[in-house]
């Protein structure tokens, strides 16, 4: 008996050595519907304006142009999650049942962000969040994670040059790839807060966004005359703005559409007040060109 008694302590010990190195997303507290788990802080951003250089590739003449520069007006108020969804968080919506489980090579821990997560387990924990709490939570929009980025926006506008097109994609890359090319990920708060209040932007994890990709060809005057939309690849912003297929869940692996891969892929959800549940970005967003 004692010989089995040292046996179990032995297994006992060897998994708890191997808890923080685990490879594995193994946590020791409560299961998902008994776990209580800090409340993620709120941001409310009230309306206002903002230069927003729009998404996607453009064409004129059948030639790559310079994606138009607009201006664009949130008439009411935006809420946002502070943070990024941490891995502990997502790991409780994998526990529950509601969501894919994480790579076994991301740390779960309450003060790191779900990385290595593709665009449909975000929607997946959005969804199961607002089962979980009653309240709506989605991803946002491209423009609306612009808007809240602020000053942490990357305005991707390159110039284009008729003569020599490849100059626009070599200026592109070579200003991606100036970036701090860091993979690990930080403690929450270690890339600093912009001035709306929001943490860790444009760090080394993109974050997903509902927005679709799109092609659209333009007139002479700059005018969208013609648009191909593909909702198989979603825009992920971060460092840069990148284009990831949307089941991708590491995009160093193949996703991105153009210039250097995000490092790591993660998401932030926006809380939409009850009144505002049925309220979508077309009523509340509106915009004219520079």
């Amino acid at each position: 008996m004692l010989i089995a008694f040292k046996l179990k302590l032995l297994l006992a010990c060897a998994a708890g050595l191997a808890g923080p190195l685990a490879v594995a997303p193994i946590m020791s507290y409560l299961s998902a519907r008994d776990r209580i788990l800090p409340e993620q802080a709120i941001v409310e951003l009230k309306s206002g304006h903002f230069a927003y250089r729009v998404a996607g590739d453009f064409t004129r003449a059948g030639k790559p142009a310079e994606a138009p520069l607009v201006q664009l007006s949130f008439a009411g108020p935006l809420t946002i999650m502070k943070r990024q969804v941490s891995s502990a968080e997502y790991q409780a919506c994998v526990d529950d049942g509601g969501c894919r489980a994480l790579d076994r090579d991301v740390v779960v821990a309450i003060d790191r962000p779900a990385v290595q997560v593709s665009w449909h387990d975000a929607e997946a924990y959005a969804s199961w969040l607002s089962h979980r709490t009653g309240v709506t939570y989605r991803l946002p929009t491209d423009e609306e994670w612009a808007f809240a980025a602020g000053s942490k926006f990357a305005d991707d506008g390159v110039p284009v040059d008729d003569n020599n097109p490849a100059k626009r994609w070599i200026a592109r890359y070579e200003r991606e790839t100036g970036r701090d090319a860091g993979t690990a990920t930080r403690a929450f708060g270690g890339y600093g807060t912009n001035e709306n209040g929001l943490s860790d932007l444009s760090g080394n994890v993109w974050e997903w966004t509902t927005t679709c990709f799109v092609r659209s060809t333009l007139d002479e005057s700059g005018r969208v005359v013609g648009q191909s939309k593909n909702c198989g690849v979603r825009i992920a912003e971060g460092a840069h703005r990148a284009y990831v297929t949307d089941f991708i869940r590491d995009a160093r692996a193949g996703g991105c559409a153009a210039g250097t891969p995000p490092d790591n892929l993660g998401f932030r959800l926006v809380r939409e007040p009850p009144s505002w549940t049925s309220m979508r970005l077309g009523k509340a967003l509106s915009f004219t060109t520079s």
